[in-house]
């Protein structure tokens, strides 16, 4: 993403800034922008509004690397292989956002129940 951090490097904006923009922590920010995580159509819309330019002019497809035994596979989305016993599925963007949801969802039941059980522990229930 390396579009991404020469335009924030040139705004002079750190990571922690831009981690705020889209209201996650610094660590996952940069594994986004390092390609190591998948920003989300939503997120790059908020990181263009940030830098004011176009999606278009920071946007990048990520491409995969699994490292085995001093070799690089590359996996650049275009199909399903198999190599050096890893297996690579591509998966359509609408499942994996709506695992996302999911999670999501699972995080605030969590949330809510850890609020439940502090009322319950000090007795206030």
């Amino acid at each position: 993403m390396e579009k991404l951090k020469s335009l924030r490097k040139q705004r002079g904006y750190t990571q922690e800034y831009m981690s705020n923009i889209l209201s996650t922590d610094v660590s996952n920010y940069c594994r986004k922008e390092n390609g190591d995580v998948r920003i989300y159509d939503d997120e790059w819309e908020k990181l263009a509004k940030a830098l004011e330019v176009p999606v278009e002019d920071i946007k990048e497809e990520r491409v995969s690397v699994v490292l085995h035994n001093d070799t690089a596979t590359f996996n650049d989305n275009s199909g399903n292989y198999q190599s050096n016993n890893y297996h690579y599925y591509n998966i359509p963007d609408y499942i994996l956002e709506n695992q996302q949801e999911y999670i999501k969802i699972l995080r605030e039941q969590v949330d809510s129940l850890k609020q439940e059980l502090e009322k319950f522990k000090s007795g206030k229930h």
